[in-house]
């Protein structure tokens, strides 16, 4: 079918549709979930296999309406029903929830350095930094593949933290892929599947720092050794981060053909389609795809350059904490881009907040992901599923188990780093009782964080990447889903072989 086809047909789909009748669908799943809420035992810890009744749920309505916020919000209520005393506090459960979340501090955190960041991002776009820098590389990448390398070779520079990686590197290199008629969604691909794998085997990044604290806090800790000295020895563990990093050049260079999605992106742009999916103009930060780029005359490529080590400079320099990193970062861009007459004090304020609003859908998303993650720690998911995977487990079986079992949970829950405080404290023990390697176990949950946050289509890096590409993140995680499960398999086989050797 061809592109001209396939949007006729979206087109009829969305002119036909029945907004009643899915109102009618949408009641019946209410109206099921407060029967079934009769039903269900009053403590959650004994729900069993019931509590991945919302999970299974919010799956189906994303394949089905490919609309993740509709998604996420029915998943929730619906387990919020299940975890009300017959249905007759849903709403101050609901509350509890959401004010839980948003009083929590990674929701602040978010808002300051994704929403700044967003901000960043729209001051070197009008600086006409990322434009020099485009028309710079561009005489040097004369191809595709040259300029997906670079994309790679950029990731792979700026490893300290995923979220400063992605948007940065994505946001940067859309302009000089767009020129040569690449897909949003491999552009996409390339960024997200390089920044978190890069984050868990590098010692010195922001996810380092956290997965160290878990360990040692949880009872893992060698005498005389640090929190990253811990980190350390799980990093040629971390199997699925080694494998999907050195996966990207190889579909780059075409050693690994494009296939399945990512094949039909391709066609659709080589049909005369866009270079962005259907509906990426919703999430996209580019002020080029909203039509509000405005160049200045004789653009310099250090207006890019500068900023973007200031902001790794000063990030690292305040202990890996990006929101330092980030408010240095507009001070010093303040400074600059005054000191050359580019744009007025006023329009500088004006950019960084149009910047923020940017970026309101991908933290809306994320604060329905987090809504939904605390409902599921609240029914017991995950733990359900890692104590029903233990009764059998080996130390042989074990590290391709937990592997397994936590690659499925991240990808329904989307909270590589929520995932790691509920699974960590329950495995190293478990670890330590049946005598299996624990570098090798907690390797296998780092890189089961790792994999989730690639394939579920509303984890943190796959709204942010998305943002930074101008690429549909539903389309993102779609299109890199082939690559993610060709890792994972490949992952699995190795902690199926490394469980039975290192037994």
């Amino acid at each position: 079918m061809s592109f001209n086809e396939t949007n006729e047909m979206l087109k009829k789909e969305i002119e036909t549709f029945n907004a009643r009748r899915s109102l009618i669908g949408v009641l019946i799943i209410i109206i099921a979930t407060f029967i079934l809420n009769f039903f269900l035992p009053k403590d959650t810890a004994d729900f069993g296999i019931l509590c991945t009744i919302p999970a299974l749920l919010m799956i189906v309505y994303i394949f089905v309406t490919k609309r993740i916020i509709e998604a996420l919000t029915m998943g929730a209520v619906v387990g919020f029903i299940m975890c009300s005393h017959n249905g007759d506090n849903v709403l101050e459960i609901v509350c509890a929830s959401m004010s839980k979340v948003m009083a929590e501090s990674d929701i602040p955190w978010l808002i300051l350095v994704c929403g700044t960041m967003g901000g960043i991002i729209s001051l070197i776009e009008r600086s006409g930094g990322a434009y020099a820098f485009g028309q710079w590389a561009a005489k040097r990448a004369t191809s595709e593949k040259p300029a997906l390398i670079w994309t790679w070779l950029l990731g792979c520079v700026i490893f300290i933290d995923d979220y400063l990686n992605s948007m940065t590197v994505g946001s940067c290199m859309a302009p000089l892929t767009d020129k040569h008629k690449t897909p949003r969604e491999m552009l996409a691909y390339v960024c997200d599947s390089t920044a978190a794998p890069l984050c868990v085997l590098v010692p010195i990044t922001t996810w380092s720092v956290f997965c160290g604290r878990i360990l040692v806090a949880n009872g893992w800790q060698d005498p005389g050794a640090s929190e990253i000295d811990m980190f350390i020895k799980t990093i040629p563990y971390n199997l699925y981060a080694w494998i999907a990093a050195l996966i990207v050049p190889l579909v780059i260079i075409g050693v690994i053909p494009k296939i399945g999605p990512m094949k039909k992106a391709y066609q659709r742009v080589a049909e005369g389609g866009p270079l962005a999916p259907e509906g990426s103009d919703k999430i996209t930060i580019l002020a080029s795809d909203k039509g509000e780029l405005n160049i200045p005359k004789n653009p310099h490529m250090f207006n890019f350059f500068l900023p973007i080590i200031v902001l790794v400079g000063s990030t690292a320099f305040f202990d890996k904490r990006m929101e330092m990193g980030v408010l240095c970062t507009v001070a010093f861009m303040f400074v600059l881009y005054m000191a050359q007459n580019i744009m007025s004090a006023a329009e500088f304020w004006d950019i960084i907040i149009q910047g923020i609003q940017n970026m309101i859908l991908p933290l809306l998303l994320m604060v329905m992901a987090f809504t939904f993650a605390d409902m599921n720690e609240q029914i017991g998911f995950t733990k359900w599923c890692i104590e029903s995977a233990s009764t059998v487990m080996t130390p042989a079986t074990a590290p391709m188990l937990i592997f397994l079992i936590l690659a499925c949970t991240e990808f329904i829950t989307g909270t590589n780093w929520g995932m790691y405080v509920i699974a960590l404290p329950i495995i190293i023990p478990l670890a330590m009782s049946i005598g299996v390697s624990m570098p090798l176990v907690v390797g296998a949950c780092i890189s089961a964080g790792v994999f989730g946050s690639h394939i579920c289509f509303y984890s943190d890096a796959t709204v942010l990447t998305s943002a930074a590409c101008g690429c549909d993140n539903f389309r993102h995680a779609f299109t890199q889903m082939p690559y993610g499960i060709m890792a994972a398999v490949l992952s699995f086989i190795g902690y199926a072989i490394m469980g039975f050797v290192m037994a």
